[in-house]
């Protein structure tokens, strides 16, 4: 063998050692948090909004609301009950939106909370600690 090929064999053959590195989670800044969980809240709700429109759309489409209609019709024995009335596409829009309005309030509130909370806690336990390897 050359030179050459005796080198790259030694190198193949030394296994590579890992680095650990141990750090403490002593604190999360608040307004990051925030801003994180706000923007997390505005995709469901954008996700609330579609997907209530998709669901409605297909349940329309597929006659659904009008079997359920035809039931109970026949299960109330009265022939003026419309169940567009109660949910129609406008209707199931604005409460899509309703819900995703408090979705993103409540959930901006809850990640805010849970910030302070654990910054709290960092204070009486000294945080989470986390290892870390290089492979």
């Amino acid at each position: 063998m050359s030179n050459v090929a005796d080198k790259l064999a030694k190198k193949t053959a030394r296994v590579a050692s890992t680095k650990q590195v141990r750090l403490k989670l002593v604190y999360i800044d608040f307004w990051s948090v925030l801003k994180i969980s706000f923007l997390l809240a505005i995709i469901l709700g954008i996700i609330t909004i579609v997907a209530s429109f998709l669901i409605w759309s297909v349940l329309n489409q597929t006659g659904v609301f009008d079997r359920i209609n035809t039931l109970l019709q026949s299960i109330a024995g009265q022939e003026n009950f419309n169940l567009n009335d109660i949910a129609s596409l406008g209707q199931v829009m604005g409460f899509s939106v309703v819900v995703a309005v408090l979705d993103v309030i409540v959930i901006t509130a809850l990640g805010a909370i849970a910030a302070a909370l654990y910054n709290l806690a960092v204070r009486i336990t000294g945080g989470v600690m986390l290892g870390f390897t290089n492979k």
